[in-house]
């Protein structure tokens, strides 16, 4: 029998060994990865699941003209050491998630990436041309919502790290991912919402007042104030140095074509295509998050078979409305229906960023003249929400005001198809529609 002196060293002496052990992943020293991370935990027992980065993942950082793409296939001319593409995914339930890459080499003999999982790095080593899974890790997420993983180049024998197809995801949480290829462009632009208003029959006009906070204001943003059954109106961001008041109207069901009748000063005019054919109007003006603006919108039948739809946007910068256009829809007599505001993202590279908009004080004027206060909203979302590709969406009532949000892979969800209603203010739009410019 051992004295006890003799066995306490021997346990101490083994320590360094147990603690560089745990500190290491399960499958370090396989032949397919090199993993180190702080996490120990065993591998979680189950089938993997496939989550494409082609409908999953986004370039977030990366130098002027970089080479790194998401297309069709995954992560593409993964070059240099400064790009970060990250890939995400949604658990229902907190507990342990393992990772896994598959992947090839491309141009190279041999690389070692940095994968990121929830926060905790793996290097892995790839080699190889064939495409196979690697081994990543596992990891301990602490509540339900979207897993983040960075993938980022440490070192490679040859011009790029390897191509990228997808994670193989292992959890006994429920998983949520975008997994409709013919659907990944939608996918990747985020998830689309609405708020819906109720207001009274021959409405004329419509006004609303729109709130961007600061630092909710990403490229690719269309906060659109002021929609109707034949067209919208609102503020997009277009690049970072280009923002446009907007206000389009469809075509006629027909396929008519939707005519300019007049246009303000400095506002282009042009069709549109792509989602539907009309007509478009915008103002280029730098309008600035943590500033409120408002909008009127005003529809109304022409006599003849046909509606004129006109808009107009206040700035508080100049204290003055800003006639931005009206347009002419043939077969269509009608005055406002189906009005209604909308969050989305128009460009699909920037879908991981997060928008944000408070919408408050809608009222709406009758063909009679008198206007009535809007406080009842639905919240509703596009396909993107309906088929479950995307749960980082949200809307309801904030601050006395009805809000939207989307991207960002937000935690916090809201269901669709829910109404609700906002405290009344009582303070009718100070404007008379009789004196709004109309050039």
């Amino acid at each position: 029998m051992k004295h006890r002196s003799s066995l306490l060293y021997a346990v101490l002496s083994s320590l360094p060994m147990l603690l560089a052990a745990c500190g290491s992943s399960s499958s370090a020293g396989t032949p397919d990865g090199v993993l180190k991370s702080d996490v120990s935990l065993p591998p979680v027992v189950g089938t993997p699941v496939t989550v494409a980065l082609a409908g999953n993942a986004f370039i977030t950082s990366a130098d002027a003209n970089a080479e790194e793409l998401v297309n069709d296939n995954g992560l593409a001319n993964w070059s240099s050491p400064n790009t970060v593409t990250s890939a995400y995914f949604r658990v229902d339930a907190a507990g342990p998630v393992t990772v896994a890459l598959d992947a090839k080499l491309a141009g190279s003999t041999s690389s070692v990436v940095r994968v990121t999982v929830d926060g905790n790095p793996f290097d892995v080593n790839l080699a190889g041309t064939d495409s196979k899974t690697y081994a990543v890790g596992t990891v301990n997420v602490a509540a339900p919502g979207y897993v983040k993983v960075d993938l980022r180049g440490v070192s490679k024998a040859g011009g790029y790290f390897g191509d990228v197809s997808a994670l193989k995801v292992t959890s006994a949480a429920t998983l949520n991912y975008a997994n409709d290829p013919a659907n990944y462009y939608w996918s990747r632009r985020g998830p689309s919402v609405h708020m819906g208003y109720t207001v009274p029959a021959n409405t004329e006009y419509f006004y609303n007042e729109m709130t961007i906070p600061v630092g909710q204001d990403a490229i690719g943003s269309y906060f659109m104030a002021n929609g109707f059954g034949q067209g919208y109106m609102g503020i997009q961001v277009k690049s970072a140095s280009e923002r446009w008041i907007l206000f389009s109207v469809w075509d006629a069901d027909n396929g008519a074509k939707t005519t300019l009748v007049s246009k303000g000063a400095g506002v282009v005019d042009n069709g549109f295509g792509g989602e539907g054919t009309g007509g478009q109007t915008y103002l280029s003006y730098n309008w600035a998050a943590g500033t409120t603006y408002r909008f009127i919108t005003r529809a109304r039948p022409d006599g003849n078979g046909g509606s004129d739809y006109s808009a107009w946007f206040f700035a508080p910068e100049t204290g003055k409305w800003n006639y931005i256009a009206t347009w002419k829809r043939p077969a269509t007599s009608t005055y406002l229906t189906g009005v209604y505001s909308f969050l989305e993202n128009f460009i699909d590279t920037k879908g991981y960023t997060e928008r944000r908009v408070q919408l408050g004080n809608q009222w709406a004027r009758n063909a009679s003249g008198a206007w009535s206060e809007v406080t009842a909203g639905r919240f509703t979302g596009d396909a993107t929400v309906t088929n479950a590709q995307r749960m980082d969406y949200a809307g309801g009532l904030e601050d006395g005001k009805f809000y939207l949000r989307n991207g960002g892979f937000f935690a916090a969800y809201v269901k669709t198809n829910q109404n609700f209603t906002r405290p009344a203010t009582g303070q009718a739009p100070a404007v008379d529609v009789a004196t709004l410019p109309m050039q």
